[in-house]
């Protein structure tokens, strides 16, 4: 399994400040899928730009996909830049994919909250590989779930030593903050819409 995978697993199984968001989960996934990158050395980060290496062969297909879509010329692509490209409907391919491995079995596939009404997450190998990842505070699956809002209550891991690391965890942090202040803006215009129409 993947980071993003577990990443996406650790959104539905584990409640956080608040439902997770589909556009918040994928700007985490693109997130993800750079660090495990980052791991194969499939690039390397030059400040916040990202230097492509080669083409890497993971056997995971959204994976390699991420791999092969990196912006190979020059100047090359941010971080930031990265994670809107790459982000959107990432959230669901890994959904897609997951459901089709049977990783997913009884869960529903409404959107945009990622959690389940009711009932037990089903048991699969994929929850259990996310959920000791996630228990043993590992400090890049606990930093994308931080961004996410996802906290148990237990002290906040450690930092991960990896200085590339920390500047995508960091990115996608500013991501999603960015995108929840669009989402408020647009809540308090069409509550201002709403009540022009409303006034007597």
């Amino acid at each position: 399994m993947t980071t993003p995978q577990d990443v996406f697993l650790v959104g539905l199984d584990v409640p956080g400040d608040r439902p997770v968001e589909q556009g918040d989960l994928s700007l985490a996934l693109a997130g993800a899928e750079l660090i495990d990158l980052l791991g194969v050395r499939a690039l390397t980060l030059e400040g916040e730009r990202i230097v492509p290496g080669p083409l890497p062969t993971t056997g995971n297909r959204l994976l390699d996909e991420a791999g092969a879509a990196l912006v190979r010329g020059e100047p090359y692509e941010t971080v930031e830049d990265w994670l809107w490209r790459r982000g959107q409907g990432l959230a669901a391919a890994y959904r897609d994919v997951l459901e089709s491995e049977g990783q997913l079995t009884g869960r529903p596939r409404r959107w945009p909250s990622l959690r389940r009404a009711g009932g037990a997450p089903a048991d699969t190998p994929a929850r259990r590989r996310a959920a000791d990842r996630w228990w043993a505070r590992e400090p890049v699956l606990a930093g994308l779930a931080a961004a996410l809002g996802i906290r148990d209550g237990r002290p906040a891991a450690q930092e991960p030593d990896d200085e590339a690391v920390v500047t995508v965890l960091v990115a996608v942090g500013d991501a999603v903050t960015e995108l929840e202040a669009v989402r408020e803006r647009r809540r308090i215009e069409n509550a201002a819409f709403d009540n022009i129409w409303r006034a007597p």
